[in-house]
């Protein structure tokens, strides 16, 4: 599975402790990040993990093309409710992307625990099914 990590700055250091805690099973699938967050997840746990350019400078945008053209499986999405982002509209359209193409997206700790769980049980195996279906109709 395909696997998106983001957190804005005042959500990092929980990230970072989420993915060192399911260090285990994110270590079975392939992982994307915003950058610095991609970072500093990486030089704590030693996860591979593909960056992209940080939120406010398009990795958002980056995650959501990957999510339009349905190369990603999961989100999860640590974000600050409490603080103003300069780069809202692009975050708005990313959650947007994720209930158009029904991605399961996780905003919070809680939530995130859940999918990761039921990740790891198989719960989410029905991507593999919608990803490949994706892949014929694009020519892949």
């Amino acid at each position: 599975m395909k696997i998106a990590l983001i957190a804005h700055d005042n959500k990092k250091q929980e990230l970072i402790q989420f993915a060192t805690a399911y260090k285990g099973i994110f270590k079975n699938h392939e992982l994307f990040a915003t950058g610095t967050t991609g970072t500093k997840i990486t030089d704590a746990t030693g996860l591979s993990i593909h960056r992209f350019r940080s939120g406010p400078l398009g990795g958002d945008q980056e995650i959501g093309a990957m999510i339009a053209n349905n190369n990603m499986d999961l989100v999860i999405f640590f974000r600050d409710p409490l603080t103003a982002q300069p780069h809202e509209p692009d975050i708005i359209a990313l959650l947007r992307l994720c209930d158009v193409y029904s991605i399961p997206l996780a905003t919070n700790m809680g939530t995130a625990e859940i999918l990761i769980r039921g990740l790891n049980r198989g719960d989410l195996t029905w991507r593999n099914i919608v990803s490949n279906e994706a892949g014929e109709k694009n020519g892949k």
